[in-house]
């Protein structure tokens, strides 16, 4: 039973481990919250709320990317 209950939560904690978020994940959060705030603030549309996970290294690039993409969107609109 001790073994069984051992094994349980080591597969538990395996498949919670697992599921973190990739860098992959993190860089698209960052750039869509880039965009949309890059987009708004060069349009003067309105403040937009974000996540903000400045501790995060791929969040914060894609960040970066996405401001200058959605700022460079709102300039080629007009």
């Amino acid at each position: 039973m001790r073994n069984l209950r051992l094994i349980s939560v080591a597969t538990i904690s395996f498949f919670l481990i697992a599921c973190g978020e990739s860098s992959d994940s993190a860089y698209d959060r960052g750039y869509d919250d880039g965009y949309a705030v890059g987009y708004n603030s060069t349009c003067n549309i309105r403040s937009t709320m974000i996540s903000g996970d400045w501790n995060n290294k791929h969040y914060s690039e894609g960040y970066a990317d996405g401001s200058i993409d959605g700022s460079r969107a709102c300039l080629n609109q007009n």
